[in-house]
């Protein structure tokens, strides 16, 4: 399976790919136009879609992380969707139960990212707040 996006090698040799083309990659299959996309990254924090998406930042991910949970949350506001289909040799069923646990599994890592700013992070994304002074 070839991927269909504009990843171009730089004059470096790294690979280039825009936060539009990260957010195609992480919805695969599912169809929105380049300007409804740009409109929901612009609301989850990304200022120009097509910049350089910068993989070792936990602000990125994050972002690109909300865009994607909108996307799904678009979907599932959707009820022609959520009906259970059936065709000859083919049943598509609990599609509202598999969609509403993929948003809930991406709530959960943009929960767990640890913000980039942030020196006192734990591996898994929690930091320590004390509540107590002496």
């Amino acid at each position: 399976m070839s991927i269909p996006y504009s990843i171009i090698k730089t004059i470096t040799g790294g690979i280039y790919m825009t936060y539009l083309d990260r957010i195609k990659l992480e919805l695969q299959d599912i169809t929105f136009t380049d300007t409804e996309l740009t409109v929901l990254a612009q609301e989850n924090g990304i200022s120009n879609p097509a910049l350089e998406y910068d993989p070792t930042s936990n602000t990125a991910k994050r972002a690109i992380y909300s865009t994607v949970l909108s996307v799904l949350e678009a979907i599932a506001n959707n009820p022609n969707l959520m009906k259970n289909y059936k065709n000859e040799d083919i049943s598509i069923m609990d599609f509202a139960e598999s969609i509403q646990n993929r948003i809930a599994q991406l709530e959960r890592k943009i929960r767990l990212l640890p913000a980039d700013d942030v020196s006192d992070n734990i591996a898994d994304g929690a930091s320590w707040t004390y509540i107590f002074r002496e």
